[in-house]
Order: structure tokens, then C-alpha cells, then sequence
């Protein structure tokens, strides 16, 4: 059966956040969003097991997966509902090792070799990108473009996620693509209403599907 991925996947970077994680996660919560990483590079292990088990148990009664980036270890220690490793991080099995059977894993690809190479693990989705520039990293890989996420699609059936200066204009072509889903952080965490920019995302997916048949 093939996995229903949400089409937006909330990343809440806490170096963009202007406002605290739970309050920002309650606003994704009241917008529908299903999907929700946090992502904090600068914290110590001791502060992001704290924030990542305060999201973990807030989000708990919401039909929500709580994502940790980088740190199967802490996403198992908080409870949460998965981990997203990069390239240079500990391997999808290695991730899965700690993190076991029921909490997702995801991993970042940036080139068709990466995304073979994650179709044949058990990572429940790949991430691809960055499809357009992108100031969330301090070192970003080089922008692979959206034909890349076409490319991506004919080499596996995963759920595929899109990733790297996804705005609300530039979604649709992203989903036309092929992408299951948009990762999404500045354009998300820098609106003057976070839940209804959310919104547009989720209507602006629905309605894709809608034309897809």
C-alpha cells in the first residue's frame, strides 16, 4: 500500500523561529499540518532532548509525526515519530538501528545517485533538493532545479520531498514534478500568519491532486 504522505512538512528551524517552538507548533497543529521537523544545530544535546520532548508530548494528541533532525538518538529518547539525516549524518540503517521499526526515517539527496541509493533502504521518504537557493544553511548544497524532482520519481516510488526555497508561488510547479511533498521553513516562519500561510499550502496542494484525477 502506498504511504499517504502530508504535503506539507513544517520545518521549524529555531534559527528563524519569532516565536517560542510550542507555540509555533500549536499553530501548525490548528493549520492541519500533519508533518513537522525541528531543527536546531546550535543546541546542546541537553537543550534540544528538552525542546524535542516538550514538541514530542504536545504534539502527542494531535494527528501529527514529530520529526528530529540529525539525531536518531534524541528522536528515540523524546518519543518523537521519526528522524531526518543528511548525507553526512549516521546511514538510514544505522538511524533505523536506534530509532527502530516504527518511527519514520527520512534522509537528504542531492544527486539521482543519493536517490537510487535511498530507494533501496528502508527510509520511509527522501528528501531532494535544494530545488531552488536557499539561506536556511550555512553551507547549502548546489540547487538541483525542479526537473531534478522528475528525474528523482523515475528512479523510485517513495514519497518523495521536496526541499530548498519552496515559497507558496513556486509549490505548484514543485508538486507537478512529482513531489509528494514540500519541505517548507522561511517561507512558513517568516509570515505575519504562519497557520493561514500553512493553509494556502495545504488548499494549494489539495487542489493539484484534485487536477490530478
Amino acid at each position: 500500500m502506498k504511504l499517504v504522505f502530508p504535503p506539507l512538512y513544517a520545518i521549524m528551524d529555531a534559527v528563524l523561529l519569532r516565536t517560542s517552538e510550542l507555540a509555533f507548533a500549536e499553530m501548525m497543529a490548528e493549520s492541519g499540518v500533519e508533518l513537522i521537523q525541528y531543527r536546531n544545530k546550535q543546541a546542546s544535546s541537553r537543550t534540544l532532548f528538552q525542546v524535542s520532548q516538550d514538541l514530542a508530548s504536545f504534539l502527542g494528541p494531535y494527528t501529527i509525526r514529530f520529526v528530529v533532525n540529525d539525531r536518531p538518538d534524541i528522536a528515540a529518547l523524546a518519543d518523537a515519530g521519526g528522524v531526518h539525516v543528511g548525507q553526512e549524518d549516521l546511514s538510514v540503517e544505522q538511524a533505523r538501528a536506534i530509532c527502530g521499526a516504527t518511527r519514520w526515517v527520512g534522509v537528504s539527496t542531492h544527486t539521482l545517485e543519493q536517490v537510487a541509493d535511498a530507494g533501496k533502504t528502508s527510509a520511509d521518504y527522501i528528501a531532494v533538493g535544494p530545488i531552488f537557493p536557499t539561506s536556511t544553511k550555512e553551507k547549502p548544497d548546489a540547487v538541483v532545479g525542479v526537473d531534478f524532482i522528475r528525474g528523482a520519481r523515475a528512479l523510485t516510488r517513495k514519497p518523495l520531498v521536496a526541499i530548498g526555497g519552496i515559497t507558496l508561488e513556486r509549490a505548484g510547479d514543485v508538486f507537478h514534478a512529482g513531489a509528494d511533498s514540500v519541505a517548507v521553513a522561511r517561507d512558513l516562519l517568516s509570515a505575519a500568519d504562519p497557520a493561514a500561510r500553512a493553509r494556502q499550502f495545504l488548499d494549494l496542494a489539495a487542489q493539484v491532486s484534485a487536477e490530478a484525477g
